[in-house]
């Protein structure tokens, strides 16, 4: 099955306004819900308030059209996270197989005011977030009208719609910084000046999302937001309690990071009111408050049953080494796990089914399908992102032969995850098991339910270069994000999508970590790092820099953790989206992102020539401007009162 480029015909920018936005009418036509309409359930297609608010039923339908402006986070074509960055690489030009090139063009510097791309501001698949946020205020100031609701039900219901205007709100404020707050929808008879908003400071954006976040999550769990769900069958997906302490933690760790923290770039940046909308001052206690949030969030998710996820299996025997690939996999995998907080399953069997055909090459010799794209290519810098097998970075190994890294290597029958007899690059041997969890390469192995495969890419091969389409540029492959149920023949692919993780324990652990550290407590951070690289195999980083690295001490000073935290949650995370926002918050994105991407040589036919450095693109990271999205021109012209942001 081909993705056709016919489908930007349909769903491409929609162009849109602020305040023709502002504007509409209360009841909001065509917008978009997870199967249909909303409208189109409305007696005689008549809709008013009366129709939407008539009783409970009708209610939860709107509630779930708030829920259907959350972004599909789970496809690499509509998250910025996956392919607008330096995570995963494409062969370009791409004629089909894709929804947007978006992303695309944004990781090749070709982001623009004029028409921004993923413009989620005005319209981005088919979601204009401030249509979603004032979808929630409709609905939380009509709530009280439907009369058959029972008390209970409604406070978790307006906890939902809370929670979801502030996670609307985040999204945009992410993207470009300070923006607007639309805490209500000003009545339509109010002066057309009221409509013209302007951008607010970046504290007071925070201090708002988290207040509303405080909102969704006040009370026990019968008023206000479950701790779990209890009705599998029917609310996976919905906003728990332990979801939205989770998400305020993240915003927190955000606002306190270098971005919006202390940060210069920014001083001078004001708004028509002549509000100065960064505060340039550091300021310690938002680290602190970090901190407070990930524990509070930490201990909810404790008391909710969340842990780290372990892999077991009761029909497929495996080996030590298998598990510990397995539990890195089936932590983002394997469907409500026990270690996932909050799982988006909006349109679920279309993000990482399309997420899953990206990443998944052609593995099986005998099979070979064209549906699956192995386009999702890793460039060369994040395979040398990841550890030794003793748990510290390649350059700090002082047992590991870092300069010799390029040169071909046989692999033996004491070298996991590789075929044995192979010929490879020195870079793959003796590496941590998330390096060969995450990643698949010529001559490495490929372990699914039905089977062990042999990953062999070189030109002409299997898994390799064929045509002009459906191949990894790079040659790695994103093994990482492939559930390992999925099967296929010649003629059919069977997927098992799973709800895709905005949140998991692991994560909120380094966040954890990251915010004690800054608050001075590098010691009480090291706990929180050393129960996720035990699931990964790895010994403390106490043991691991002691006995193996270049600085033993690395670890014991707050900038030495801060770089081994930062590169903990670089591997980590690796390929779930969040090295794109984690390099904009740490301010290193123009170091990183102006690095060249490499691959190997991937035409080629032999050992010698395939496993040679080709430099495929040097992206230029732009500093201040490429921090933030541009706010469309149009948009500047229609409301004076916003300001475009920094360089754009």
């Amino acid at each position: 099955m081909k993705i056709l480029s016919v489908y930007n015909q349909y769903f491409g920018h929609i162009p849109g306004r602020m305040v023709k936005l502002l504007l509409l009418v209360v009841l909001l036509t065509g917008i978009a819900s997870c199967k249909k309409s909303y409208l189109d359930v409305v007696p005689d297609n008549v809709a008013t308030l009366d129709n939407v608010f008539a009783n409970r039923t009708e209610a939860e339908k709107y509630l779930f059209t708030c829920y259907s402006y959350l972004p599909q986070e789970g496809n690499p074509d509509k998250n910025p996270g996956f392919s607008g960055g330096d995570e995963a690489w494409t062969y370009w030009p791409m004629t089909e197989d894709y929804f947007f090139l978006d992303p695309y063009n944004i990781a090749r510097g070709e982001q623009n005011r004029a028409d921004p791309y993923m413009n989620y501001w005005d319209q981005f698949d088919n979601r204009n977030l401030w249509q979603g946020i004032r979808t929630c205020n409709i609905f939380l100031e009509n709530i009280d009208r439907v009369a058959d609701l029972q008390p209970y039900i409604k406070l978790r219901w307006i906890a939902e719609a809370k929670f979801i205007k502030a996670y609307l709100h985040w999204y945009l404020f992410r993207m470009y910084g300070p923006i607007p707050i639309l805490d209500k929808n000003p009545p339509i008879t109010a002066n057309p000046g009221v409509f013209k908003v302007f951008r607010q400071p970046a504290d007071s954006v925070v201090n708002y999302i988290a207040k509303l976040i405080d909102e969704a999550a006040a009370g026990d769990a019968n008023t206000g937001l479950p701790s779990t769900i209890t009705s599998t069958t029917t609310e996976l997906g919905r906003i728990t309690k332990v979801a939205a302490l989770a998400i305020k933690a993240r915003v927190l760790v955000t606002a306190a990071s270098p971005l919006f923290n202390g940060n210069n770039d920014f001083a001078g940046f004001k708004g028509v009111d002549d509000k100065l909308l960064f505060n340039p001052q550091y300021d310690a206690k938002k680290w602190t408050r970090a901190a407070n949030a990930c524990k509070i969030a930490i201990d909810a998710a404790a008391a909710a049953g969340r842990k780290l996820y372990y892999f077991s299996s009761t029909d497929v025997a495996v080996d030590d080494a298998t598990k510990i690939e397995m539990n890195i996999r089936n932590a983002i995998c394997e469907k409500w796990n026990n270690e996932l907080i909050w799982g988006l399953t909006s349109e679920a069997a279309a993000s990482t089914f399309w997420l899953q055909q990206y990443a998944c090459p052609q593995i099986d010799p005998d099979n070979i399908n064209l549906s699956l794209k192995g386009k999702l290519a890793p460039p060369l810098k994040m395979a040398e992102l990841f550890y030794t097998k003793n748990g510290v970075p390649i350059e700090e190994d002082k047992t590991w032969n870092y300069a010799d890294r390029f040169k071909l290597r046989t692999v033996t029958n004491l070298d996991t995850w590789m075929q044995e007899g192979y010929q490879t690059v020195g870079l793959h041997f003796e590496r941590e098991p998330r390096f060969y969890a995450d990643l698949a390469f010529d001559g490495s192995t490929w372990f699914m339910h039905n089977g062990n495969y042999n990953i062999q890419s070189k030109s002409e091969q299997y898994t390799g270069k064929k045509q002009s389409r459906l191949y990894s540029v790079t040659g790695y492959y994103t093994k990482k994000v492939v559930n390992w149920n999925l099967v296929y023949s010649k003629t059919n692919v069977t997927i098992e999508s799973y709800p895709w993780p905005v949140m998991r324990l692991g994560d909120l652990y380094l966040l954890y970590a990251e915010a004690l550290n800054e608050t001075g407590n590098p010691a009480a951070a090291l706990p929180y790092l050393n129960q996720i690289r035990a699931r990964a195999g790895l010994k403390s980083v106490e043991s691991s820099w002691a006995t193996y690295s270049t600085n033993p001490t690395k670890y014991t000073t707050v900038a030495g953790l801060r770089d081994i935290i930062r590169q903990e949650r670089g591997i980590e995370m690796a390929f779930e989206g969040s090295r794109f926002w984690d390099l904009r918050r740490w301010k290193t994105a123009p170091q990183v992102l102006s690095a060249p991407i490499y691959g190997w040589d991937i035409i080629q036919s032999t050992y010698e020539d395939y496993n040679r450095r080709v430099l495929l693109f040097t992206p230029k990271f732009v500093a201040p401007r490429d921090y933030f999205w541009p706010i469309k021109e149009t948009d500047l012209q229609v409301n004076p009162n916003l300001v475009q942001n920094p360089g754009w």
